[in-house]
């Protein structure tokens, strides 16, 4: 098991001053403890613990709270124990769902994951939880109206047993460009339509914002036209997708301060693989710099 990092550790740096004076001026020297960073408040931060497997989930949990991380993304019903024995939300529930390439999009797959989900909204909801991700699935060729019939078909089958339960099923909006290769749900206009034709608030699009940028940029637009749609966020440094920092093209400060903007209420959740040794380190780094 890999040990959780110390977060009290600092590094205090002293210099030998030489005369009288100086040596007076540093025998009165008091050296102040650095304060902890604060959140701000507007932004509910997640994080994806696949991302962070060097961690188990016991001890990820005890160091992900330490800077301020709200919720646990992608975690199915036999770990939500541990979730609540720290005071984390299962802020994206998953385990309906059959694989990322194998979706609503294909009508073959619909008896299948309307079983799986028929079994699940209800658990997500004694749980206490609303968040359970869902997928397309592959485009295999069909065209965007033939993706967006038979998703609807196999979705409106499930939305009036999420709007009893107060769940909301979330589509995941990923690249097909680099990482996802013929993903079906892969611009935001197809996810936006796909809402649309379910017409319900128990539907909505996880935006992923590295997905985004690389299949079709113009986050800030997006957000700003299109956030009724989208009920949860994931982020990530592009190219690469690790650390948010100044290393890839992302700039998350005015990405994040469009989506506070826009009224959104719900979860911001670091998806990102750090390269740095210190992984705990990266995600503070993360949290801070979308912390707006």
């Amino acid at each position: 098991m890999t040990k959780p990092i110390d977060t009290g550790r600092r590094e205090s740096l002293k210099k030998v001053l030489l005369g009288g004076a100086a040596f007076g001026a540093l025998s009165s020297f008091e050296m102040k403890e650095e304060k902890p960073y604060e959140l701000k408040g507007n932004v509910n931060h997640g994080v994806c613990h696949w991302c962070f497997r060097d961690y188990n989930l016991e001890d990820f949990c005890v160091e992900a709270k330490k800077i301020g991380i709200k919720g646990i993304d992608l975690i199915g019903p036999n770990n939500w124990h541990i979730l609540k024995k720290h005071g984390l939300d299962s802020s994206m529930c998953n385990g309906a769902e059959i694989s990322l390439t194998e979706g609503f999009g294909e009508v073959k797959y619909h008896g299948q994951l309307i079983k799986n989900y028929t079994e699940m909204i209800p658990k997500v909801a004694e749980a206490g939880y609303k968040n359970l991700i869902c997928f397309s699935g592959n485009r295999r060729s069909m065209d965007d109206e033939t993706g967006l019939k038979n998703c609807v078909q196999g979705l409106e089958k499930l939305i009036p047993l999420a709007e009893k339960h107060g769940v909301i099923l979330q589509m995941e909006l990923l690249n097909s460009r680099v990482n996802h290769k013929d993903y079906l749900c892969s611009k935001s206009a197809f996810g936006v339509e796909l809402c649309k034709r379910l017409g319900s608030e128990n539907f909505k699009l996880l935006y992923d914002i590295y997905h985004m940028q690389i299949d079709e940029g113009d986050l800030i637009r997006s957000i700003q036209e299109n956030h009724q749609y989208f009920g949860h966020y994931h982020t990530a440094g592009n190219p690469g997708r690790n650390e948010l920092d100044d290393t890839q093209e992302i700039y998350y400060p005015a990405v994040m301060k469009a989506i506070v903007a826009s009224g959104f209420k719900g979860y911001v959740s670091h998806e990102f693989i750090p390269k740095s040794e210190d992984k705990m380190a990266s995600l503070a780094q993360g949290v801070q710099i979308c912390d707006v």
